[in-house]
């Protein structure tokens, strides 16, 4: 922002340092005003917006610090700096607690203050650029509620997006946590459907009677506690999306309703002889390997080629790591005001730990890890106490005082060096002087993203 478009209050009972203060600033080129008392003050800021708020401690009437705190209220974006003759630490101790930038003891050198100011605006300046690149990396990385910038993921939005536009069946294949119904949500939200309902329902959740009845409806009677007939959830879908998540884990029998539906687009309430006629668009989802279990006998070979009409595969996080900084600043962003925090990020040494865990759990793991150092964060950066997760194995390599081999010795350096980039494996890659694709094997081979955890192939389901 320019000078001219600075825009300073000044705020003093004191006719004359109102007019020394506009005399010099107005020489940096500012754009200024004043106010004579507290009322007068916050009539301006209620009215008017501004960048710097320059306040008085004590005058008659509402007092500088009351100015402050309504101020924050009115425009939180304006930086305050309190002044005053009369400091004390209580009342610079009270400035801070409520938001002041700066307590500035009068008499105090102009030439301190224009430096202060500038300063000021500098700050602004970048506050302005991080807010406008953020909106940019959302329009750029985001897919409603998912966000990357990897190039795996980038597939996957343009796939989603075009399939959106169909009436074609999804199924979207993932480990539990990377956002599957996120994906669908999406999906469903860009379609031509998106007027209409989103239903989801987890197969896995319930028993077959339970899921049937959850599915079909049933009618008034159909079984014991059956009081009227209930609408299932394809009716409720009628006209939108039914997400069937968990779907690799439905039983014989309901995988033979489910393709039945899928065919005719009809079905029968339980306990029902009359035919149900809906138009919903079906996305499916799950984290078994439905091929393995269509070769295995466990899933019907005819409804997986009519579900996997459109297959949209969901990477783990350990495959793109390269969205952790972005999920990481995303995260701390939407809980930090849902829990009201204010976190400003991780440090460097707690980035390296995230960048080096395995992530079973995926991206809901990785929410909940920083949940929960929002929460026993005593600061407003993450550190690596506050994580919850253990050190890299490479943190104990070499410590025992024997002589180390040749691979423990490059384990180590490579572990330090990962830690020193912060978990930033192409920097990591540029000091080692090696590619990306070496580190990632080298990563692999002394698991150095294990961190104990099972391998991925052998996680439970």
């Amino acid at each position: 922002m320019s000078r001219e478009r600075t825009r300073i209050l000044i705020v003093d009972d004191e006719e004359i340092v109102r007019e020394s203060l506009s005399a010099w600033l107005e020489k940096d080129g500012y754009t200024l005003a004043t106010a004579q008392d507290g009322e007068t003050a916050l009539e301006r800021i209620r009215k008017e917006r501004w960048s710097i708020l320059l306040v008085d401690l004590k005058m008659p009437g509402i007092d500088g610090l009351q100015v402050l705190e309504e101020a924050r209220k009115i425009q939180p974006e304006a930086v305050a700096v309190i002044m005053t003759a009369y400091a004390t630490v209580d009342s610079a101790v009270a400035a801070m607690k409520i938001g002041a930038y700066d307590y500035l003891v009068k008499p105090f050198d102009p030439e301190e203050l224009s430096l202060m100011i500038q300063k000021i605006v500098t700050q602004q300046a970048l506050v302005r650029e991080n807010v406008l690149l953020r909106k940019v990396l959302k329009r750029e990385y985001h897919f409603r509620d998912l966000i990357s910038k990897s190039p795996t993921m980038q597939a996957v939005f343009d796939l989603a997006r075009t399939a959106a536009r169909s009436h074609s069946t999804i199924l979207i294949l993932g480990e539990s946590g990377t956002g599957k119904e996120l994906l669908a949500r999406a999906v469903h939200a860009e379609s031509p459907r998106s007027q209409g309902p989103f239903v989801a329902v987890s197969c896995a959740a319930l028993t077959e009677t339970l899921l049937e009845s959850e599915l079909f409806g049933h009618e008034k009677g159909a079984f014991t506690g059956a009081a009227a007939r209930r609408k299932g959830k394809f009716e409720m879908a009628h006209g939108g999306t039914l997400f069937l998540d968990e779907i690799g884990d439905v039983t014989s029998k309901l995988q033979l309703d489910l393709l039945r539906v899928l065919e005719d687009r009809k079905f029968f309430r339980v306990g029902g002889s009359e035919a149900v006629t809906v138009d919903v668009r079906i996305i499916a989802a799950t984290n078994r390997d439905l091929q393995k279990a269509v070769a295995d006998g466990s899933f019907r070979e005819d409804l997986f080629y009519r579900l996997n009409v459109i297959p949209i595969h969901l990477p783990p996080l350990r495959d793109r790591l390269e969205d952790m900084p972005l999920l990481v600043e995303h995260f701390l962003e939407q809980l930090g005001a849902e829990m009201n925090r204010q976190i400003d990020g991780v440090s460097t040494d707690a980035m390296g730990i995230l960048m080096a865990h395995t992530w079973p759990g995926n991206v809901r793991e990785l929410r909940n890890v920083l949940e929960r150092a929002i929460v026993v964060a005593p600061g407003r950066v993450i550190e690596t106490s506050d994580l919850g997760l253990r050190r890299p194995p490479c943190a104990d390599i070499g410590d025992n005082g024997s002589l180390a081999s040749l691979d423990d010795v490059e384990k180590h350096h490579i572990c330090r060096v990962l830690q020193d980039a912060g978990g930033n494996i192409s920097q990591a890659a540029r000091t080692l002087g090696i590619d990306r694709a070496t580190l990632y094997n080298k990563m692999k081979k002394y698991q150095l993203r294990k961190d104990g955890e099972p391998e991925p192939e052998q996680e439970p389901s």
